[in-house]
């Protein structure tokens, strides 16, 4: 009877040789997050826009949605050409949610914006976010095992992580897609609001992989 086949990979792990591997399997260490749906979201800081530090701990009490960027990404702008995010942005700022953009894109790399030019975006495409975050070292994007921009995360009062993923069930880039998709974050800052559970606590994120360094 012949042996099945293990890859590299899996050999690997079985004989207990992962660690000599080398960057193959090592370089996506941090792919394993801290952040968990049903946990408390854990605590950062990044720099915003204005050149002051903001933490998340800033907005105790507050729920809280974290959003993902890359202003390049065609999945981001179906969501902002559209004006579908702004709307999002406004609606939920305007009930007193705290809204955190935030861009994890490396020097370099696709995406990438200095202060200036993602105060000019925001500007330019009438944007609504609380606060613009900077996280170039993709400290925050990490902690979070943020993948893709658009990803999503909404953090209730009590400081607990209560969604991540899509924003919407229609993972493409066409505009027209937009009227007819399920809203996964206003779904579930609607549940929050009611102190009731999300239906859909995590979903899969869809759009361009975050452009870490």
């Amino acid at each position: 009877m012949s042996l099945p086949h293990l890859s590299r990979r899996a050999f690997l792990a079985s004989t207990g040789l992962a660690a000599f591997a080398g960057p193959m399997l090592t370089r996506r260490a941090w792919a394993v997050p801290a952040a968990k749906v049903g946990s408390p979201a854990p605590a950062f800081s990044a720099t915003a826009t204005t050149g002051k530090t903001a933490s998340l701990g800033d907005y105790a009490g507050k729920v809280v949605v974290l959003e993902w960027t890359n202003h390049e990404c065609p999945y981001v702008r179906k969501h902002y050409e559209s004006g579908n995010m702004q709307a999002l942005q406004r609606e939920a700022t305007g009930q007193g949610v705290t809204w955190l953009t935030i861009i994890s894109s490396a020097p370099g790399e696709q995406g990438y914006v200095s202060a200036g030019q993602a105060d000019e975006l925001t500007k330019t495409r009438d944007a609504a976010p609380t606060v613009v975050l900077l996280d170039p070292t993709g400290v925050v994007g990490k902690m979070y095992g943020a993948t893709n921009t658009p990803h999503m995360y909404v953090i209730d009062r009590a400081g607990v992580l209560q969604y991540a993923g899509a924003i919407d069930d229609r993972p493409t880039t066409r505009k027209s897609d937009v009227p007819g998709a399920q809203n996964y974050v206003r779904a579930a800052l609607a549940s929050v609001a009611a102190g009731q559970p999300v239906k859909t606590p995590i979903t899969r994120a869809y759009g361009c992989t975050v452009k870490y360094a």
